[in-house]
């Protein structure tokens, strides 16, 4: 049986996903084998695994860490908001419906087995599991029925190191404050505590820890300097590329508000020429913008009248006048289409909606969702490309015949112009299909995208071996005790 040990944050956003994967990497690095495991996630960037479901993207990117293929058992339960209030639950990888907020939360105990049946099966392959809670403990208003943080930590019998954010400012009354709004059997399960994205001379921050340390009675693993290629490692945040590269070759991307696996933004933003530009809401277009990629999105007809309000449907046209490129990926695709049919009201009232109009083709929704790891190419040139397939709907017509791509050996993608749209996600890892197609368009690329996350992986990882007391935190782990709750 393996130990395990808990990254929960003093709040949200402090960097446990980064955390979990630098640690990944240094364990695996000191030839250990490590699984990591979410048991709670909320992300509409999701990843396709091998067997068949899919996890939140961070944990793909923890499994790439471990040097591990990633599983749906290192995420059981991953909720995909396709509302303000609601979301598609998914569990141990598949589709079981959608939940009002108030809904998931009654029924939030009844996943609990679940998640303790994935945590089990990570145990019995690995020498440690490392999990990463969801938001920060503190939230003790969602305290009952938790299965996220301390409801799982005290279920599994799993100690926890509690991680604060330094850089914004209060990362005392974060740790401290954790502590004390904690009823006494959950703060017991803390152990110790780090500190994260400190920006200068760490040894000015010595009376701090010494505070911290006497305040809670718990060990510091140290203090995590600014990792300042962290931008660089796949995005589970939109926020997170929103000023990605800045070169000259202009990407200009729409934040719709059920954005869905941008992923494919990373290797683009990611490359010294090219700059990728998040465009918010109120903003229009750019009109120097040399293509305009209108990614997925977890609820596709709500987005599309969302595109619309902007006025971006406006400046989509203007810019396609202009000679510009265009591309949709899945959701952005189906947009870009005459004709949405929704007949089964899988997104709404039934019915059939317009598109965007410049690619001549249409999609039906339909209720079997499409998951599938793919192997590529790009029809001009013979370029191999691996990606992946997640969505609801078919989509055909006129323009499904200038096909250009090729997946399994059939035609795939629409084009009209300089306008084309794929249900392929992750595309531009691949880097010769990513310079063809740049240089197409008239930008230079000049990076090895996947050699490069590898070498930011390690760089990570000793940086958290020069920082934090790895030691120490590995004597804390221990072996699941389930009779602990």
């Amino acid at each position: 049986m393996a130990r395990a040990i808990m990254i929960q944050g003093a709040g949200s956003n402090v960097g446990k996903s980064m955390f979990v994967a630098g640690l990944a990497r240094a364990l695996v690095n000191r030839g250990l084998s490590v699984r990591p495991f979410k048991p709670q996630n909320m992300s509409n960037n999701a990843a396709v695994t091998s067997d068949g479901g899919e996890i939140g993207r961070a944990q793909a990117l923890q499994a790439r860490a471990a040097r591990v293929a990633p599983h749906t058992d290192m995420n059981p339960v991953l909720l995909k908001p396709e509302t303000e209030s609601g979301a598609q639950v998914i569990v141990q990888g598949q589709r079981v419906g959608t939940q009002q907020a108030r809904d998931f939360g009654q029924n939030k105990p009844s996943l609990m087995p679940y998640v303790l049946q994935s945590f089990q099966h990570l145990c019995e392959q690995t020498d440690i599991v490392l999990v990463e809670g969801a938001g920060s403990p503190a939230e003790v208003n969602l305290r009952k029925g938790d299965i996220a943080n301390m409801g799982f930590a005290r279920a599994a019998g799993v100690p926890v190191i509690l991680l604060g954010d330094i850089d914004r400012g209060g990362v005392i009354a974060q740790l401290i404050g954790t502590k004390t709004v904690l009823e006494p059997a959950d703060a017991a399960m803390i152990r110790g505590f780090a500190v994260n994205k400190f920006r200068g001379e760490v040894r000015l921050f010595d009376d701090g820890l010494e505070y911290i340390r006497q305040a809670s009675g718990w060990p510091s693993i140290g203090v995590l300097p600014w990792f300042h290629d962290a931008w660089k490692l796949p995005a589970e945040d939109v926020l997170d590329i929103a000023s990605g590269g800045d070169g000259e070759f202009k990407v200009a991307v729409p934040h719709l508000p059920r954005i869905a696996n941008f992923d494919d933004l990373d290797p683009l933003a990611a490359e010294p020429n090219v700059r990728v530009d998040i465009i918010p809401p109120g903003r229009p277009l750019p009109g120097d913008a040399d293509l305009i990629l209108i990614p997925g999105s977890k609820s596709t007809i709500a987005d599309l009248d969302f595109f619309r309000a902007q006025g971006w449907d406006i400046d989509l046209s203007a810019h396609i006048r202009r000679g510009g490129h265009v591309l949709g990926i899945c959701g952005g695709y189906q947009m870009l289409g005459h004709k949405i049919h929704d007949p089964e009201g899988l997104e709404g009232a039934p019915g059939s909606v317009d598109g965007l109009g410049h690619l001549n083709i249409e999609t039906t929704m339909q209720p079997r969702k499409h998951l599938a790891l793919t192997q590529a190419s790009y029809l001009a040139t013979g370029d191999r490309l691996e990606g992946y397939e997640i969505h609801l709907g078919q989509t055909s017509g006129p323009d499904c015949a200038n096909a250009w791509l090729s997946v399994h050996g059939q035609p795939a993608g629409a084009a009209h112009g300089r306008v084309r749209g794929c249900y392929l996600h992750g595309l531009f890892s691949a880097d010769g299909f990513r310079r063809t197609v740049l240089a197409e368009m008239g930008a230079a690329a000049g990076i090895d995208y996947e050699d490069m996350v590898e070498q930011i992986l390690d760089a990570l990882a000793q940086h958290m071996e020069q920082h934090l007391d790895i030691d120490q935190l590995i004597a804390l782990a221990e072996k699941p005790n389930y009779s602990s709750s």
